[in-house]
């Protein structure tokens, strides 16, 4: 088991976990129990009111937070002629058809994110069984399936993110990191719960955010005030 500073469980000892917390005093939490000298990722997580099994309330998708994540992500796009052109002058790490497909099969997997136009849908889905356990596979429904091949490439590039509902329930997403301002992380925390509340599914009853919390990479969550 890991031991702690003192000034990280003098930090935590403060907090009722029965509790949920504003948002403003979890970030300064998270920075008042920071141990490390590389800048953590910020994660919000949420508990969501529906059936995770029936598939009209999955919960998945893509959005642009108001300052990014701080992460450069590797985008790779799977395209032809003029839209790989387009791909590459917009900052694609790899760009590439029948032979990116090929590569992917051989073992190589060193992207973040894969985007594709629809007519390459029908060779890039031979990688289904690889990418989609990883989150990787494009997909309309995450806006990573695309004509407009420009704008989404420098989207993603910026700190675009996706988010996909898990077998729980649970939605997890990166919404910053530690060296952001207090004003850049709450802003991107609002957005992306205002982001979420909206996408509550028809057919789900009940609390749609059920509990919510953040945490950095290297600590325990802290409950976060979802009324707020």
């Amino acid at each position: 088991m890991r031991k702690r500073s003192r000034k990280y469980k003098a930090s935590f000892d403060k907090l009722d976990n029965s509790r949920s917390y504003g948002t403003s005093t979890v970030v300064k939490q998270l920075r008042d129990c920071r141990e490390n000298k590389f800048d953590e990722m910020v994660d919000l997580a949420f508990k969501l009111g529906i059936d995770p099994k029936q598939a009209a309330q999955q919960i998945r998708g893509s959005f642009s937070l108001p300052h990014g994540t701080g992460k450069t992500r590797k985008v790779i796009v799977f395209a032809m002629g003029d839209k790989a052109i387009e791909a590459r002058e917009n900052g694609a790490d790899e760009v590439g058809s029948d032979e990116l497909v090929k590569k992917i099969q051989d073992g190589w997997l060193d992207f973040d994110v894969a985007i594709s136009t629809p007519e390459m849908m029908g060779v890039v889905g031979k990688l289904g069984r690889m990418l989609g356990p990883q989150g990787k596979m494009p997909s309309p429904k995450s806006g990573t399936v695309t004509d407009h091949i420009a704008n989404t490439v420098k989207e993603f590039k910026s700190g675009k993110i996706e988010y996909r509902n898990d077998s729980g329930g649970n939605l997890h997403a990166p919404i910053g990191k530690l060296s952001f301002t207090d004003d850049q992380l709450q802003e991107n925390i609002a957005a992306f719960m205002d982001h979420v509340t909206s996408l509550k599914p028809s057919s789900s009853k009940g609390q749609f955010i059920q509990s919510a919390s953040l945490s950095s990479t290297m600590s325990p969550s802290i409950k976060l005030a979802i009324s707020e």
